[in-house]
């Protein structure tokens, strides 16, 4: 029996693409990912692999014709298997500031390459008639938080762009869900951590009574991956240690 915790899939054979594969929860499903036996494709500006089986091509993704041509090179070599759509931004303004050029950069990177990269990589997928993809959405597809406006539009339309592409999909053999994480403990928001009082105000809604980790993300795209999964189309999975629910 596999510890807790823990979750054995067999991907060997498999090619994964990942944005954002270098660091955070991008990370984290890479190193699940390649653990479990997949070759992993990292997309982002850093090209620097996490281990064996990794490497990366390196491309703005915020830049409609960088991301094409990082596509074209990845299926020039490679047939995916799996595409997780991690990378993501968000600025934070009062939305009577927010200044609509960093209001469309969000929804660039957030929703627009999430668009182009499940599309393009997505067709040879259906094609092939198999083929998993995972966005990576957020409790902020379920409720707009505050001084994100940005950032809450494209969760949300990620959160509803998963549901409509996985009605066409599904029954094509290609499974398209997604993940959304709740506080998990990364660099990105480690002023909250260090902020006491928000701090206890965070871990006192969660059930679970902690912050969640990256590899708890992993551990849930793992699955997206595996047979048990093949039934599972269109969900958004809340990965909050029971936030939602409290």
């Amino acid at each position: 029996m596999s510890a807790p915790g823990t979750l054995s899939v067999d991907l060997n054979g498999a090619t994964a693409v990942v944005t954002g594969s270098t660091r955070g929860i991008g990370r984290a499903i890479t190193e699940r990912l390649l653990a479990a036996g997949a070759e992993v494709i990292g997309l982002q500006r850093g090209t620097e692999p996490v281990g064996p089986g990794h490497h990366c091509v390196g491309v703005d993704l915020t830049d409609p014709d960088a991301r094409a041509e990082a596509v074209r090179q990845v299926l020039a070599e490679h047939d995916v298997d799996i595409l997780v759509n991690n990378a993501g931004i968000n600025l934070r303004h009062r939305f009577e500031e927010f200044p609509l050029p960093e209001f469309s950069e969000v929804m660039n990177v957030n929703l627009d390459a999430v668009v182009q990269l499940t599309q393009e990589l997505g067709r040879p997928m259906l094609e092939r008639g198999r083929g998993r993809i995972i966005n990576i959405a957020s409790m902020l597809s379920f409720f707009g938080g505050l001084n994100a406006s940005a950032y809450a539009a494209s969760k949300g339309a990620v959160a509803q762009f998963t549901k409509s592409v996985a009605n066409e999909w599904a029954g094509r053999g290609v499974a398209v869900n997604a993940v959304a994480p709740g506080f998990i403990a990364t660099e990105l928001n480690a002023s909250l951590r260090e902020d006491e009082g928000r701090n206890s105000e965070i871990v006192g809604r969660i059930p679970a009574g902690r912050w969640g980790r990256a590899d708890d993300i992993a551990g849930t795209v793992l699955f997206l991956t595996s047979e048990g999964a093949e039934y599972v189309h269109g969900t958004v999975i809340p990965v909050d240690g029971g936030y939602l629910g409290r």
